[in-house]
């Protein structure tokens, strides 16, 4: 079965932003990633923008501010390219991520209405993958054969049913991820025309 993964790489920084001079302000404003560019706004139209979930002083949400689309506002220009910018990136970086998920063994993946599964590997084998996956960058595709994880049985069924490798998440428990299942809902909108 055709399908599309998705994976991110994302760190865990405790405490405030590195970056963040005593006086608050930013210490790398003009280098500053295009994640921080993006902030608040949503890269993801489909999620609904929540202020109560950014540490935004309230300047941010005047009328003249980077109001998202998901809630009816409008982005400025440099954060509509910002965006667009930071999916180019995503495109790129597709054949490195497949190549380290390869290094890395990852080869199992949630849904997107359902969960999200977390791999957590030691930095120093995170670190070799990456090196790996980058200096491969000439050579041929890996194709990775995915398997999906649920822990519904008529997701498991219809997977199968359409060529797919499924499994329960309690056959996944000497597994190397945290299965994080959610209501879609929770997350995204619905889509048009579907109830909630």
């Amino acid at each position: 079965m055709a399908v599309r993964v998705v994976a991110m790489l994302v760190a865990d920084v405790t405490g405030p932003c590195p970056n963040l001079l005593a006086d608050f302000r930013c210490g790398i404003y003009d280098e500053r990633p295009l994640v921080c560019r993006i902030y608040p706004a949503e890269v993801n139209p489909l999620i609904e923008l929540n202020p109560e979930t950014k540490l935004c002083p309230p300047e941010a949400w005047a009328a003249e501010g980077p109001l998202l689309q998901a809630s009816g506002g409008t982005l400025s220009g440099l954060t509509r390219q910002a965006i667009q910018g930071l999916r180019a990136v995503d495109a790129l970086d597709a054949a490195v991520k497949i190549r380290l998920c390869a290094a890395l063994q990852v080869a199992d993946a949630g849904l997107v209405h359902e969960s999200v599964l977390i791999y957590s590997p030691p930095r120093e084998a995170l670190r070799s993958a990456l090196a790996i996956a980058i200096a491969a960058e000439r050579g041929p595709a890996v194709q990775t054969p995915w398997r999906f994880v649920s822990d519904r049985p008529e997701t498991i069924r219809d997977l199968a049913a359409n060529g797919a490798i499924a499994r329960h998440v309690r056959d996944t428990a000497a597994c190397s991820f945290v299965h994080l299942n959610f209501a879609r809902q929770s997350l995204f909108r619905s889509y048009p025309g579907t109830q909630p």
